[in-house]
């Protein structure tokens, strides 16, 4: 059997991709039931047996490579060359291998061992330790996963951990007015049950985000689900447990820092998903500079005072004035329905039944664009002087969200963005009766998905010391 040939299509990704690759490890020609018996203990004793599977795979494939020809009688006792031949040329063209993928160096088809097998390839250590997949074979597995994940009428969603749907801190961070989070006896501990986990093995607290149960689940109908974080491996699993404690979500896709292949970024490289079928979650767009038409950005959840520290607010956090965010009106509440609104366009039967030509990203964008349609906005001393305003972040995100945008007012614009009710041009705004916004008017429709009341983000006045 070779992985080549024989990978899964019956479910979707690396979870499959894992189940086949351990049962191509597991599958000798010798093997009685109870030898699998005790091999099937063995297995569960963890990652400390991932060499012996490897040594057992290169004496497999030593067995496998040894060709024996045997001469086939003709009724009138000649023996066959036409049939030698045959199995002479199979045994050639099977000699031929392009390596789809390896494991701790050696082909995982046909067992010839490299120095370097990180040429043209890519590691995906978090579906079986010391794999590399061939670039063509990663092409190869996302054609034929995208067509079951499209029969399955699915997308992908990548979620990020930290500040995305959850946080985390830990005990020796704890601000004074959080002792109470260590209390069995205070009385926002029924309130907190289920959400908030002690993990001394850890040195840590973990918060859950409201809704994320609800969340995942609801989720799960519509997407394929991995976690990807930039923590460490032994966290993101720990994590990954508190969220999906059955398994049920994410099971091997767990990605963490070790598995990015580049410094400081993540990228949908390690994803063995069509980029076309992907959406992804998180609080930070900086590290998806490859991948930002993918990407919902995220409000950061910062529950603990040392998140609201680590990102230099000077507010108390949430778990400090003893509440949190809403579970019906919440970060994760408001962004599955833009998920489930995405996924809904992406499978739309008056577009035809062609799924395979359509791009989740462009749904994505034309959802984005539909909540500041129809405004047209100035901004006013929000740019750093001599700046290009156009390459401004907060002027492209306008754009994003469906606004026009203009460096001169005029009697079409609506909105004056700025940071000082004393500038002209915040004059003008009040003279002329438009509305006059500071930037978080904007920062919280690309949080929230739709226009919010201008009402509530008032330009305060910029007093001078003289």
């Amino acid at each position: 059997m070779s992985l080549v040939d024989e990978s899964p299509v019956n479910s979707s990704s690396s979870d499959d991709f894992a189940a086949f690759l351990d049962a191509e490890l597991d599958s000798t020609s010798d093997t009685n039931p109870q030898e699998e018996e005790e091999k099937q203990e063995s297995d569960d004793d963890g990652d400390d047996n991932d060499d012996d599977e490897i040594n057992a795979v290169i004496e497999r494939t030593k067995r496998r490579k040894i060709i024996v020809v045997d001469d086939t009688e003709e009724p009138n006792g000649s023996t066959s060359h036409i049939v030698q031949t045959e199995v002479t040329e199979t045994a050639v063209k099977e000699d031929i291998c392009i390596h789809p993928g390896f494991i701790g160096g050696m082909c995982i088809k046909c067992g010839e061992k490299t120095d370097d097998d990180t040429q043209s390839s890519v590691a995906f250590g978090y579906i079986h330790k010391d794999l590399r997949l061939a670039n063509d074979e990663i092409a190869r597995l996302r054609d034929r996963d995208l067509k079951n994940l499209l029969r399955h009428k699915k997308l992908y969603l990548v979620l990020d951990l930290d500040h995305t749907l959850l946080n985390s801190t830990r005990f020796s961070d704890l601000a004074q007015d959080e002792g109470y989070l260590l209390n069995p006896n205070d009385p926002m501990q029924d309130a907190l049950k289920g959400s908030l986990f002690k993990l001394p093995f850890m040195n840590m607290v973990t918060k859950l985000r409201p809704f994320v149960h609800t969340f995942l689940k609801e989720a799960s109908n519509y997407f394929e689900m991995y976690i990807y974080t930039m923590g460490e491996r032994a966290y993101a699993l720990e994590m990954a447990n508190l969220l999906d404690p059955g398994r049920v979500y994410f099971d091997s896709k767990v990605i963490a820092q070790g598995d990015c292949t580049q410094r400081h970024q993540k990228g949908l490289d390690v994803v063995l998903g069509q980029e076309n079928a992907v959406l992804i979650l998180d609080d930070t767009e900086q590290v998806w500079s490859k991948h930002k038409d993918n990407l919902i950005s995220m409000e950061r959840y910062h529950f603990f005072a040392s998140s609201c520290k680590q990102f230099g607010y000077k507010s108390k956090s949430l778990s400090e004035l003893r509440s949190d965010e809403s579970d019906t009106d919440g970060a994760l509440a408001t962004v599955l329905k833009v998920l489930k609104r995405v996924h809904s366009m992406f499978y739309d039967l008056e577009l035809g039944e062609n799924f395979a030509g359509r791009d989740a990203r462009q749904m994505l964008r034309a959802v984005r664009s539909e909540v500041l349609k129809g405004c047209k906005i100035v901004f006013s001393r929000v740019f750093p002087t001599k700046f290009q305003a156009e390459n401004h972040h907060l002027w492209m995100l306008a754009e994003r969200l469906g606004a026009t945008c203009s460096t001169e007012v005029d009697s079409s614009v609506t909105h004056v963005i700025s940071t000082d009710i004393g500038t002209e041009k915040s004059r003008w705004a009040i003279q002329e009766n438009k509305f006059l916004v500071e930037p978080r008017w904007l920062e919280a429709a690309n949080f929230l998905w739709q226009r919010l009341p201008e009402e509530s983000f008032p330009v305060k006045d910029v007093k001078v010391n003289h």
